[in-house]
């Protein structure tokens, strides 16, 4: 016989409220600089707001009690918002200006090494794998403390591992969108490498999944579902990133040579051209 799944929207006030404080928060800063003349691109605001409903979404909806109970692989996009998706539209949605009142707090200001590359990949790495041990996996399952702990840390990595490749506050010189793109490979082969294990494995890693089947889903399918689900949403998201970034590697070098042909310092013409700022070298002096 097979088992019923709960299927119910649950809004949880511990849950909520650090979005809309957020979200105020974030709104109060660009109303001020926008104020002040530096008004932030609609396009972020965008961004910012898609992140935080991607949020509420993996937290609210029946996403969260499916997949606490049901499906690993409804667990699987719970995840894959929390820890990917929706860190890269928050991260997207920031820059400098926005940041620059947290910055200055000196403690905030000493942990922004966390986004250097070299340190954001690997935490990213041991978060992803740490996290999805059949012994931290279950105890994120049975004990809400843990689960709210395993859904912060997959946010809080998820936006360090993007904000070294959007780069909202500057990083490595060497860190260019070339080695950019090396990085989101990176990214992404230690993803699929743990994605291929859900999906081909035969057994259920997890105890709470080995249930008679559901809406006809055994355990073996559902856990091969998840890994798709994570190889899914990853390639998805890797071609669209190395588009990206392999547009903007060649109007980078496109820009650069204009500026260099003009007599221009190499090194200012790299910085400039980076982080948008071209035009500035162009105003007369």
């Amino acid at each position: 016989m097979a088992a019923d799944a709960a299927v119910t929207w649950q809004l949880d006030p511990l849950q909520v409220f650090p979005i809309v404080v957020f979200a105020v928060l974030y709104w109060r800063r660009a109303r001020t600089l926008a104020h002040r003349g530096s008004p932030v691109p609609g396009r972020r605001q965008a961004l910012f707001a898609t992140g935080l409903a991607l949020i509420v979404v993996a937290l609210v909806s029946p996403i969260d009690s499916l997949g606490e109970e049901s499906f690993l692989w409804v667990h699987m996009v719970q995840h894959v918002l929390l820890g990917d998706l929706a860190p890269l539209c928050v991260v997207a949605g920031l820059n400098g200006q926005l940041l620059r009142p947290i910055l200055a707090i000196r403690l905030f200001d000493r942990l922004r090494v966390l986004a250097h590359p070299l340190v954001a990949l690997p935490l990213w790495a041991v978060n992803l794998y740490a996290w999805h041990v059949p012994f931290a996996y279950e105890a994120a399952l049975h004990h809400d403390a843990v689960h709210a702990l395993e859904h912060v840390c997959f946010f809080v990595f998820g936006a360090l591992m993007w904000a070294a490749v959007i780069e909202v506050l500057p990083g490595p010189e060497w860190f260019g969108t070339g080695a950019k793109l090396g990085y989101v490979a990176g990214v992404r082969l230690l993803e699929t490498i743990l994605g291929n294990v859900f999906l081909w494995s035969s057994g259920s890693f997890y105890a709470t999944y080995r249930h008679p089947p559901i809406w006809g889903i055994t355990p073996g399918a559902d856990q091969s579902f998840a890994g798709a689900v994570m190889m899914g949403e990853g390639g998805l998201v890797t071609l669209i990133a190395l588009a990206w970034l392999f547009l903007r590697l060649a109007s980078e070098g496109e820009l650069r040579q204009q500026l260099l042909d003009r007599g221009l310092d190499p090194r200012s013409v790299r910085r400039a051209v980076r982080y948008g700022r071209a035009e500035e070298l162009l105003e007369p002096r």
